[in-house]
C-alpha cells in the first residue's frame, strides 16, 4: 500500500518545518539560550511559529495516513491537505506579539481546524460504513 497523497502534502511541509527550526536554533545561539527563552520575546515568537507547526502536522498527518491507508476518497485527503498546507504556511506570518489578531493567524488556525474535521468525517464514515 502506497500513501501517495499524504506524502504529496508532506514534502511542502518538511521544506517548511526546516526553516523553522533553523530559525530557532540560529535565534537561540544568538541569545545564548538553550532552554526556554530567557524572558527574549524574539526568541519566544520563533519558538512558538515551530512549536505551533509542531503541534498541529504530525496530528493531522496521522489523521491522513489512517483515512488514506482505509481508503477514503482522494477529495477527502486532498481538502484535508490542500488546507493543512495552506494553514502551516500563513500561520507563522499571523502570529505576531504586536497583533494576536491578525487575519493570516486565523487563516493558519482555521484551516487546520477544518482539515481535522474533513479526516474527522472521513473517517467516522469508514468506520461506521455510512
Amino acid at each position: 500500500m502506497t500513501l501517495s497523497i499524504t506524502t504529496l502534502y508532506t514534502l511542502p511541509l518538511v521544506a517548511l518545518w526546516f526553516p523553522l527550526w533553523i530559525r530557532v536554533s540560529s535565534a537561540r545561539t544568538k541569545a545564548d539560550c538553550w532552554i526556554g527563552d530567557n524572558g527574549n520575546k524574539a526568541l519566544l515568537l520563533t519558538i512558538r511559529h515551530h512549536g505551533n507547526f509542531i503541534e498541529w502536522v504530525p496530528f493531522v498527518l496521522v489523521l491522513m495516513i489512517l483515512a488514506e491507508a482505509q481508503g477514503a476518497g482522494s477529495a477527502w485527503l486532498h481538502a484535508a491537505g490542500i488546507l493543512l498546507v495552506i494553514g502551516r504556511f500563513a500561520h507563522p506570518f499571523g502570529l505576531k506579539a504586536e497583533n494576536v489578531a491578525h487575519p493570516m493567524r486565523y487563516v493558519g488556525n482555521g484551516t487546520n481546524l477544518l482539515a481535522v474535521a474533513i479526516l474527522a468525517v472521513a473517517l467516522l464514515r469508514i468506520a461506521t460504513g455510512i
